[in-house]
């Protein structure tokens, strides 16, 4: 599987809202009211990782969640986690 460079990963990006790359990465960070709002979206968020095959990094911080992509086996950002970020961005 082909590693993006990071100009590579930023123009795949423009397209899906409030994605960005960092280092070897991309994260988006959400913010909801409540904390329960919060892990009402992280389950809809596990069922589709499971589903994809494809699972992100999560930091929970309060009503904060930080969910960052890579793919780990190409050691770098790949098309997966481009697409992966867009189905994301559907369920949320």
């Amino acid at each position: 599987m082909k590693i993006l460079s990071s100009q590579e990963a930023k123009e795949k990006l423009k397209t899906i809202e409030g994605w960005q790359v960092k280092g070897k990465k991309i994260q988006k960070i959400y913010k909801f009211r409540k904390y329960m709002d919060g892990i009402k979206f992280i389950n809809k968020l596990a069922e589709l990782a499971e589903k994809e095959q494809h699972h992100p990094d999560i930091i929970i911080v309060w009503t904060t969640i930080t969910v960052e992509l890579t793919t780990h086996d190409a050691g770098g950002l790949t098309l997966y986690d481009i697409r992966m970020a867009k189905k994301i961005n559907e369920v949320s």
